[in-house]
């Protein structure tokens, strides 16, 4: 269905040019950049601001260190292999288990210790970085991820992308990787995206390909049950992430470890605007509310601000509950 441009900005839609200029231009200072498009840096960064990310086993930044790596993984079963300097989850190895020499990817497929080596070797080359530039291979613990979400995601970790602006968490969603997006929790290679009510972590709607989704494609596993645990938690660190980096807005992206709660994955300066289809909302509303706040408030209760300012109710919970009564009529 299409839709005209009056309709989008009565309902606060953003595009592309309007982020680019009057969100990122204005508030995200360019020499601060590399603080989020390296991981390492960011890594670093949050372990001085005491904000928790996976366990950091090693780097590798040249190509005579790629034949050590075995070393470095011979007490790691599981782990994962990501280019500091990568975008859009390309490059990004996980691997579960070992099943003797081999290691095992979530999908079941075996690699060989020089296929490791080989894409660690991409991966320093550039062929995974942004602007193809020379890289470093981050390797990090493997998430432990909390067993509720299982039937929820397919072959891989889902994560929570929450946009910060000044320091505020509006926007929320939940990435469910999928067959189709090869166990990454992409959007656009598929994986499927869910509205997170800012004031509960619960769901509001879920959407794949731009289009509604009730149910996980593989799993058959029905999104309006979805509640996110340590959710208040999750957005503190979220919004703690303002003052670590000075960047007004911001995408970042959490997951919720079995051990350690919520963990930071991974920022981004440049945060997509698909969250507002999976919210079924426009972020230009929540925007302007936040430009009218005094500044030097804390995190705490800028979270507060925003569990008041922005609950939503679920859709997919009214969608399920109109099927029930359906059936029963």
């Amino acid at each position: 269905m299409w839709t005209s441009p009056g309709k989008l900005r009565a309902k606060g839609i953003i595009g592309m040019n309007q982020r680019n200029i009057r969100y990122i231009g204005r508030y995200n200072d360019r020499r601060l950049y590399p603080l989020v498009d390296d991981k390492l840096q960011t890594k670093l960064l949050a372990q001085q601001y005491g904000i928790t990310t996976p366990a950091l086993i090693g780097t590798v930044s040249t190509q005579f260190g790629v034949k050590r790596i075995h070393e470095m993984l011979a007490t790691h079963g599981g782990f994962v292999i990501k280019p500091a300097k990568g975008s859009g989850g390309k490059g990004i190895l996980v691997i579960e288990k070992r099943d003797g020499a081999h290691f095992v990817k979530p999908s079941g497929t075996h690699l060989s210790l020089e296929d490791v080596e080989r894409h660690v070797s991409n991966i320093l080359s550039g062929l995974y970085s942004l602007g193809g530039s020379p890289d470093v291979a981050v390797i990090e613990a493997l998430i432990d991820f909390d067993a509720s979400f299982a039937e929820y995601s397919y072959e891989g970790v889902p994560d929570i992308r929450v946009i910060v602006f000044q320091g505020y968490p509006v926007m929320a969603m939940m990435r469910l990787s999928t067959a189709a997006s090869d166990g990454k929790a992409n959007l656009h290679q598929g994986a499927v995206g869910v509205g997170i009510d800012i004031a509960s972590g619960t769901a509001i709607r879920g959407v794949q390909f731009d289009r509604a989704r009730h149910d996980h494609p593989d799993t058959g596993h029905e999104l309006a049950s979805l509640r996110i645990p340590d959710w208040k938690t999750l957005l503190e660190l979220a919004a703690g992430c303002y003052e670590m980096t000075s960047l007004g807005y911001l995408g970042t992206d959490m997951v919720i470890d079995r051990q350690h709660g919520p963990m930071l994955l991974e920022l981004n300066a440049r945060p997509g605007l698909a969250i507002q289809m999976a919210n079924g909302e426009g972020l230009r509303k929540r925007l302007d509310l936040i430009e009218r706040q005094p500044e030097g408030v804390s995190p705490e209760a800028r979270v507060a601000f925003a569990q008041h300012h922005f609950a939503r109710g679920s859709e997919l919970e009214r969608v399920a509950q109109e099927a029930h009564e359906a059936a029963e009529a």
